[in-house]
């Protein structure tokens, strides 16, 4: 190009040149549309000079000229492609087109028109072939599209009166298209983008050929509206068009006219006049009409995204519009009301799309309004006025609510609405614990404090605003950051706080100011975290969006380095976690890493590695991986500083030092990292430490690989040795695979320093450990196996070796040197494998339970898959080696099947299970057999006597666990079914007729296809077929995606047959009735899901055609087997979310089939119904997340879920009106109409009235289920509108009888008080009780609630009038109540504990009103009446009911925890004055009470009450002195059946301590004490514990002086360490307070500068040894204290007696029981941790003990016991660590805790000189 560029004029005819532009030309249009040298191209002919642009046109059309003579269907998208790239942004393409349009537009448009002809017969042609159909499409698409783009560029270049007229070939052509796109628009079979762009292509055409052109739009209108015969039409438009001249057009083609109306004609500057108007209202009209009946997904998105396009159409013709058109789109029009209806019924849909067009709606919608009343005060606007007031009237889990206030804050600014609620920044926070509602609520939030902030700044000078803008926005997010429940904080700490920061940067000193100023007051807990969380919070997130510099804020003083170390070691995790982020996040990656950020670094990774919370690990993983990024790419600059010899100072403070001393501190601190991350995978060592260990190892593998050429500071590999390996290694036999996942993949990144590690001898003994597991009776150790051997297969001397004798009979296979070292290794160890199968098969064939029980299959079978999933398929050498291997496998997959299937596919194949003893249960269980009569082809019971009669020796054995050798069989098929589903993704997808490479076949590929069918429909046990489904899947997705018309339509036939086989009820088929349809619902799932998304679905559509038709039959069938297994395959189809949206069509009929399904009188029917009603409810209103049954997160307005489903509408209404004539079957239509709920947007555009609903609702609280009841009264809320909850909770209240009623339904009574009850409650939520008619009915229905007051005292009612609110009418029921005048019934009355539970409440209730103090403090003589209630508390506390006394004591206990927690004031007013003078009740109470209940409250009541009121009272109210009663309380919690007693007595107890109390009664307490710190108590008992432990500490665990003596206050330090290590995450959370409280204690006694004050269990585990060393020295024990510590330290003297049973194998009680499985405690962490105490213990005090006899007596045991460790150790196989892992991890951990108990035991021995070498090693 240069080159010709150069050529002067004179060379513009040099054939040279023209052939160069030929080949240009040539080159251009032979390269594809996405070649990248096409725009290369294309921009170096734009830059041609003008002398050569003639010659290049005249190329260009040449090359047009011969691609337009393309005939070949399937080549002309490349055409296409060219023709629409020369018509957009090429120059030369353009003027190449001027020319075009004079010599070939002819030629196109015959080619055009030819194409589209061509295309639609291919087409048809290909009908089921959807791979090359949905090619065809696109195709057909894109020349719609250029077509389009023809026309508009004819249009441009050619006038009119050239082409208008009907001889033209032009106008013919034109005609054509039109023709063509009319039938493309009508013919619904086509993808709905075509028959889209088809609709914008006809508007299009009609507007290039339509004269008059101002009559244009009346024609659309004529058109959409069906009224074309009323019209005068050109015959031109009727011979193309006459298929939208219809006065019933499709709704479909009606949506795609409005689109391209809306997108083709032109709405600005109002060029079309009134005519035009007329149409943008109509096409309104049309689409909103539209939006009742497009329901589908795919075409309601389109719907919603056309209704934006005409929001902005309009907008366009306002701006020129005339006023009667300003007032038709004004925001009080028609218009307007039913948009706003749409929007309301929309903005909460499922689909994002719709939800995102709806508020482009709304927005445009305000925007409209706005521009209607242009010149006016919009803030004032009622319109907006109204919506905001609606609006906030709404719930906040709606999520549409918050980007309409949005919107409306754009119109009238945050300040109009604050003024009427300054609450709302809170409100809006609070609901920020919810995740799918916080973005939407940040979202609103920066709107509003946005815009607040620049109101504020147009208003105000210059920071005489900040202050308020910081109480509303800043302030409450500080509370809730301090206060506030997890998920709350982390949401607003990810969603609000980083814009707030954001919108005002200088808010962050304000943050650290205050928080800084509360930061020792308000700690935190384990569930909050206070001052400092939150400042770490907001630190880390400053940092992470550049507001602040580390560096800065240390060096200034700000935020100390111990604030950041408490916060890594926090109590509460996230507090942890944001402290390493903000040691870890910035927004920039080359920052150099301090060293105090190393350092701290190091200090978390010390006690945080051991989490269980997953997203914890994953956090830490993910923040260290960004400061090794910043460590790897800081040390990239600071190598090419070094290298530039680069003089100047780096930006950063940290950089001072030279660049080669910075990068040795890189490396020192990697090398340490690694050092100590491997270090934690010692034996023993939990799941979660090894999960985080390994996956910073392969974080640090992965960022610091070295490329070639680039210095690397670090490099792992470089650390590894034959140590660090093997211990990799031997994470494969952890029972977790993901850290065999994790270990794997860390070694394959190290996978040459490894393999070079191993030794022939070991790799003898990995492979033989392999080989070994993979037949093991464990599944989990077949995965151990699978990976060990995908580790192997890349050592190259695996086959000379560990192959050997194999090798032997296949000498070939090392004469190819070119064949790579894992093929080889892999087909070796595949051909072993399968051979082993091939004779275990034999063997089974003569006895499967003892195959089954002695060398399971499918180890090896896994082995083989795990082989297959890791090989390089698309570069394999040895072919043919391995087609007959995969033929192989195939042939053994249905060998191993065959002989486990009689197993999995018989009637009980999860064991034999007896028959019901009892004759009614039988009789049952009988009955529905009957009904459904399913048939077993398989007699598993006669197979089982056959295996007996093969395998009479071991009959007895092998019969005692049947259910266990089946599930090995299962595990076996579960195995072939994954296998089979593997060697179906070898099949490549375009297959052709000739022989290739491919290693499996078409026909093999069908005939697995043909065994899964068979499986699945076959299977009964579930393991079974999940994951043969599993497999399955694989295989559908392959055929999906190929090209063989035979494999394509193979879904669709196998879909077919199974859907006929259901249907025919033939009595000889085998497919399973029972367990739910077993394996069919999966087969169906996996048909279905495998169909391409943006097809048309047809498979789904036909397959839930026929099944709605099985499951909700016309007439009573013979059989009920075909509707059974209808409901249970809609039910999986419903669930599966792989389906989308494309189910929700058939979500009507999905409810309509089950509750049709629930009144059948046959139970299976009943019972699949009811499951699938329940998947149904699920997918409607979404996945339940919360335990409130009532909250409105799943719940949906009337008016929304009608508008989504209105075929429900008329079915419900009349299904309630049955079955309230019977009033049975009432619970599904209940349920699902309980879920609706009132909005306050209903308005009178709704056009499904509710009204029908209300009669049949109310008789339902007629029934006499009490379940219904009081659903009923939940149902009838959403069915009331607002305005009418006054005048029905009147009419009810009136229907109530009157004390004359003779006769009186007691559950028509009960139903209408409960539907009276949540009119009311839902009427006062809605904040809408302030009207003025609600208020004049409110007197009425006060004054016929006193005419009903009867009700309440009789005792046959479960009473609901809690509702009264006037104390006369409430005390009068209570004087009347039994509670008062005695109770003269026994407790079987029916309902008589209800109403006295109601009673109480009532009373609790009236008692803690009256006694507040607003009321006290009134002087009037009606506050003077309500003060003085008619029951006491103690009145209650001594009903002889204990449901009554429990409640009291409840409220009791809560208001004295209140005042423990400052939540209410101390004093002698408030509630606590109702105990005054009831501490001789309680005393008596502990004696007396009888139920456990009860007496636990009681025991809890005292120990919170102040014992200087309590214990005065001991002698003289039960006749006790202090001591009696402590030695009577200790006597009944040592009492072991009442453990729930038991920790609240010890608690009592552990309260008066600080009493003289003989020594005798503390030796008890002591052991109690310890007996509760038992490895197996209760978490209750534990955690009763620990608040005991904590409760004494300063008294008896860090007293100055020893109390109870240093054997049992070293006992009790014992508890504290043991919980410190419980598995219990709340119970060492507990422990760990104790701690704290011992250091807070320290702090204030020794004033130190700096001391931790809240730390995690790890942490506190550490600090307890430390602490309790230091109290040996202050107490002066250290010499006693020693030795006692160095016997935990060895463990448990029992240790030597249970060793000996170690190799006792019992046989496993469960077959996929993993064992032993550790999930945070660590034997070693606290051998270590304690060893480093003590030897700093022996250094500081230079202690010696040679002569002491106490450490003789241990020195001799951890002898003994060493002695015995190293002879189990030599007894065990080889590689323990895999064949015997439980075994062999209890030795190596005792067998460190012995060495390191002797090497201290030596150096108390030795004397000083030694003791200081000994102490330096």
């Amino acid at each position: 190009m240069p080159l010709v560029k150069q050529m002067d004029q004179n060379s513009a005819g040099d054939p040279m040149v023209k052939a160069c532009l030929d080949v240009l030309g040539e080159t251009y249009f032979s390269l594809s549309v996405k070649n990248p040298l096409k725009k290369v191209l294309a921009s170096s002919l734009n830059g041609l000079p003008g002398h050569l642009m003639v010659s290049a046109v005249q190329s260009f059309v040449c090359c047009l000229r011969e691609e337009l003579k393309t005939t070949d269907v399937y080549l002309y998208r490349k055409v296409l492609d060219n023709l629409a790239s020369c018509m957009e942004d090429f120059s030369l393409g353009t003027v190449a087109l001027s020319v075009f349009w004079l010599n070939l537009l002819s030629t196109v448009l015959q080619f055009l028109q030819k194409l589209l002809l061509d295309i639609q017969e291919e087409n048809r042609q290909n009908h089921g072939n959807r791979i090359v159909q949905t090619q065809l499409m696109h195709d057909l698409l894109i020349a719609i599209k250029v077509s389009m783009m023809l026309i508009q560029k004819l249009q441009e270049n050619i006038q009119g009166s050239l082409w208008k007229h009907n001889e033209s070939f032009v106008w013919q052509s034109m005609c054509s298209l039109l023709k063509s796109s009319t039938n493309f628009l009508m013919d619904a079979t086509l993808l709905q983008t075509v028959q889209t762009t088809s609709g914008l292509a006809v508007i299009l055409f009609i507007r290039a050929m339509y004269e008059p052109v101002e009559e244009l739009p009346s024609l659309i209108s004529d058109l959409l509206l069906g009224t074309m015969e009323h019209s005068p039409v050109p015959a031109w438009f009727v011979r193309n068009c006459g298929a939208l001249c219809t006065a019933e057009l499709p709704d479909s083609v009606l949506l795609f006219l409005c689109h391209g109306a809306l997108a083709m004609l032109d709405w600005k500057n109002g060029s079309m006049g009134e005519n035009g108007e007329k149409l943008l209202l109509d096409i309104a009209s049309v689409l909103l009409s539209l939006s009742s009946e497009l329901k589908e997904s795919s075409v309601a998105t389109s719907l919603s995204r056309i209704l934006a396009i005409w929001t902005n159409s309009a907008l366009a013709a306002l701006v020129s519009g005339s006023p009667d058109l300003k007032i038709k789109l004004n925001g009080n029009s028609d218009i307007t009301g039913k948009l706003l209806e749409y929007i309301y019924t929309h903005w909460d849909h499922p689909l994002d799309a719709i939800r995102h067009q709806t508020k482009l709606i709304f927005k445009n919608l305000l925007r409209i309004h706005q521009t209607t009343i242009a010149g006016s005060n919009g803030k004032s606007d009622p319109f907006f006025a109204r919506l905001i007031k609606h609006l906030l009237s709404l719930d906040w889990h709606v999520k549409g609510k918050y980007a309409s206030l949005g919107c409306l804050v754009e119109c009238v600014g945050t300040e109009n609405i604050l003024q009427l609620d300054r609450t709302i920044p809170v409100q809006i926070l609070d609901v920020m614990n919810d995740q799918s509602l916080a973005p939407y609520a940040s979202d609103l939030l920066e709107a509003m404090f946005t815009n607040h902030k620049a109101h504020f700044t147009l208003s105000f000078q210059e920071g005489t605003w900040i202050d308020q803008w910081h109480d509303l926005w800043v302030s409450p997010l500080l509370v809730i950051l301090c206060e506030g429940n997890h998920d709350q904080t982390t949401y607003i700490i990810d969603y609000y706080l980083p814009k707030l920061l954001k919108c005002n940067p200088d808010s962050l000193s304000y943050m650290i100011r205050i928080l800084q100023a509360s930061a020792d007051a308000n700690l935190g807990s384990c569930s909050t975290r206070g001052a400092l969380g939150a400042l770490m919070a907001c630190l880390r997130t400053a940092r992470a969006h550049g507001h602040l510099e580390l560096s800065n804020i240390l060096s200034s003083g700000l935020v100390s380095t111990e604030c950041i170390k408490q916060g890594l070691v926090h109590q509460h995790n996230q507090v942890c976690i944001d402290a390493l982020g903000l040691l870890c996040e910035t927004h920039r990656t080359t920052e150099i890493v301090s060293l105090e950020e190393m350092q701290l670094t190091q200090f978390f990774m010390m006690y945080n590695l051991n989490s269980q919370s997953p997203s914890v690990r994953q956090q830490i993983v993910s923040l260290l991986r960004k400061l090794f990024c910043r460590i790897h790419e800081s040390s990239q600059v600071l190598y090419k500083m070094e290298q530039n010899k680069t003089k100047q100072v780096l930006v950063e403070n940290s950089t001072h030092m030279p660049p080669l001393r910075i990068l040795q501190q890189y490396k020192d601190f990697m090398s340490s990292l690694c050092t100590r991350l491997f270090g934690v995978l010692f034996p023993g060592s939990s799941h979660p430490t090894r999960f985080s260990a390994l996956s910073i190892l392969e974080s640090i593998a992965e960022i610091f690989s070295a490329p070639k050429g680039q210095a690397q500071v670090f490099q792992l590999d470089q650390e590894m040795d034959s140590a660090r390996v093997h211990t990799l290694i031997q994470c494969f036999a952890s029972t977790f695979e993901e850290v065999k996942i994790l270990a794997f993949r860390l070694l394959m990144k190290l996978r040459d320093v490894a393999l070079n590690l191993q030794d022939s001898e070991n790799l003898d003994l990995l492979f033989q450990a392999a080989m070994d597991l993979s037949t093991s009776t464990k599944p989990y150790d077949c995965v151990t196996a699978s990976y060990l051997l995908n580790f192997l297969v890349y050592h190259e001397g695996l086959q000379n070796s560990c192959l050997g004798k194999w090798l032997e009979h296949n000498p070939q296979m090392d004469e190819n040197t070119s064949v790579s070292t894992v093929e080889k290794n892999t087909l070796a160890v595949m051909k072993l494998l399968l051979v082993n199968v091939e004779e275990e098969i034999l063997q089974a064939k003569k006895c499967l339970l003892q195959a089954a029980a002695s060398f399971p299959m499918y180890g090896r079978v896994h082995c083989i898959t795990g082989a297959l999933k890791q090989l390089p398929f698309n570069n394999l050498t040895l072919v043919s080696e391995w087609k007959e291997m995969v033929t192989r496998l195939i042939l053994m997959s249905y060998s191993l099947s065959a002989v486990v299937s009689p197993v999995v596919q018989s009637s009980s194949p999860e064991g034999l299970i007896p028959m019901d003893s009892d004759p009614e249960s039988a009789g049952r269980l009988q009955m529905i057999l009957h009904e459904i009569q399913p048939q077993d082809t398989n007699d598993y019971f006669m197979q089982a006597k056959i295996l007996k009669e093969h395998c009479k020796e071991e009959s007895e054995k092998l019969d005692q666990r049947p259910t266990k050798s089946k599930d090995r069989q299962a595990c076996d098929v579960t195995e072939v079914s994954l296998l089979l589903g593997t060697l179906c993704k070898l099949l490549p997808s375009q297959t052709t007729s000739e022989p290739s490479d491919a290693l499996i076949t078409v026909e093999q590929v069908k005939n697995i296809g043909d065994y899964f069918k068979h499986h699945l429909l076959q299977s009964r046990h579930r393991g079974a077929f999940e994951l043969a489904y599993a497999g399955f899947v694989q295989l559908t997705e392959i055929l999906s995606r190929c090209n063989s018309e035979s494999l394509h339509k193979m879904p669709e036939q196998w879909l077919s047959y199974v859907l006929e086989e259901i249907k025919s009820c033939d009595p000889s088929s085998t497919l399973c009735a029972t367990r739910r349809s077993a394996g069919i619902p999966f087969y169906i799932q996996a048909l279905l899901a495998s169909e391409p998304k943006k097809s048309k679905t047809d498979l789904l559509k036909m397959t839930m055609k026929e099944l709605i038709s099985l499951a909700a039959p016309l007439n009573e069938s013979l059989s009920v087997i075909p509707q059974v297994h209808a409901l249970n395959i809609l039910r999986a189809l419903y669930r599966d979310t792989r389906l989308g949206e494309n189910i929700v069509p058939y979500v009507a009929d999905g409810i309509k089939a089950s509750i049709l399904g629930f009144m059948s009188p046959v139970w299976a029917v009943r019972n699949s119904s009811t499951l699938l009603f329940s998947a149904l409810i699920t997918r409607i209103f979404g996945v339940k997340r919360g335990k409130d049954e009532n909250s409105k997160k799943n719940r949906m307005t009337g008016r929304e879920f009608f508008s989504r489903f209105p075929s429900l509408y008329p079915f419900l209404l009349k299904q309630l009106e049955v079955v309230t004539n019977s009033l049975n079957s009432l619970f599904l239509l209940l349920l699902i109409l309980g879920r609706l709920y009132p909005s306050p947007m209903d308005g009178s555009h709704s056009a499904l009235s509710t009204a029908p609903f209300v009669p049949f609702i109310i008789r339902c609280g007629h029934s006499p289920v009490y379940r219904c009841r009081e659903m009923s009264g939940r149902a009838l809320v959403p069915f009331v509108m607002a305005n009418e909850v006054p005048h029905t909770v009147l009419a009810l209240l009136q229907g109530l009888p009157d004390p004359a009623t003779h006769c009186m339904r007691q559950n028509t009574v009960h139903g209408t008080l409960l539907q009276v009850f949540h009119l009311l409650q839902s009427y006062l939520e809605s904040n809408q009780f302030a009207s003025l008619d609600f208020q004049q009915r409110l007197g009425d229905i006060i004054t016929c609630m006193g005419t009903k007051l009867w009700l309440a005292k009789s005792v046959t009612l479960i009473p609901g009038m809690q509702l009264l609110d006037f104390w006369e009418e409430m005390n009068r029921v209570i004087s009347d109540s039994e509670l008062m005048s005695g109770i003269p019934y026994s407790s079987a009355v029916p309902g008589l504990i209800q109403y006295l539970q109601s009673i109480s409440k009532l009373v609790i209730s009236v008692l803690s009103v009256t006694a507040g103090a607003d009321i006290q403090s009134c002087g009037s003589a009606a506050a003077k009446r309500m003060a003085k209630p008619s029951l006491s508390v103690a009145h209650l506390l001594h009903c002889e009911f204990h449901e009554v006394r429990l409640l009291a004591l409840e409220a009791i206990l809560l208001w004295l925890k209140q005042r423990n927690s400052k939540q209410i004031a101390e004093g002698r007013g408030g509630v606590l004055c109702l105990l005054i003078d009831l501490e001789d009740t309680f005393l008596t109470m502990a004696l007396k009470e009888t139920n456990p209940q009860c007496f636990c409250k009681v025991l809890e009541i005292l120990y919170n009450m102040d014992l200087r009121n309590v214990l005065p009272k001991t002698k003289c109210s039960i006749k006790m002195n202090p001591n009696e009663l402590l030695t009577w309380s200790l006597n009944l919690a040592d009492i072991p059946s009442r453990y729930e007693v038991t920790p609240a007595c010890t608690a009592y107890f552990s309260c008066v301590l600080c009493l003289q109390i003989s020594e005798e009664i503390l030796k008890k307490w002591v052991q109690l004490i310890v007996y509760f710190c038992g490895d197996e108590q209760q978490t209750e008992m534990l955690l009763a514990a620990a608040e005991i432990l904590k409760s004494i500490t300063s008294f008896l665990l860090i007293s100055e002086k020893l109390i109870l003596g240093l054997s049992d206050t070293l006992g009790l330090w014992k508890c504290v360490i043991l919980l410190l290590q419980n598995e219990d995450l709340v119970v060492r959370d507990a422990a760990a307070e104790v701690i704290q409280v011992a250091l807070s204690e320290k702090k204030s006694n020794e004033g130190t500068e700096f001391a931790f004050r809240i730390v995690n269990a790890p942490m506190a585990l550490d600090l307890a040894f430390g602490i309790l060393c230091e109290l040996l020295q202050r107490w002066g024990e250290v010499r006693a204290g020693v030795p006692i510590l160095l016997e935990w330290l060895l463990g448990d003297s029992h240790f030597l007696i249970t060793l000996g049973f170690l190799f006792v194998k019992e046989e496993d009680d469960s077959l996929f029981d993993k064992g032993e499985v550790n999930f945070w405690a660590e034997k070693l962490t606290h051998v270590r941790q304690l060893s480093k105490h003590l030897l700093h213990l022996i250094s500081v005090t230079r202690l010696t003990l040679p002569d002491h006899g106490e450490l003789t007596r241990l020195s001799r045991i951890a002898l003994d016991q060493a002695q015995l460790i190293e002879h189990l150790l030599r007894a065990l196989p080889l590689a323990p660590e895999f064949s015997r892992t439980p075994e062999f991890t209890r030795l190596a951990i005792q067998k460190e805790r012995i060495s390191v108990c002797l090497k201290i035991l030596n150096l108390l021995k030795s004397d000083d000189t030694c003791r200081n070498e000994n102490l330096e090693k």
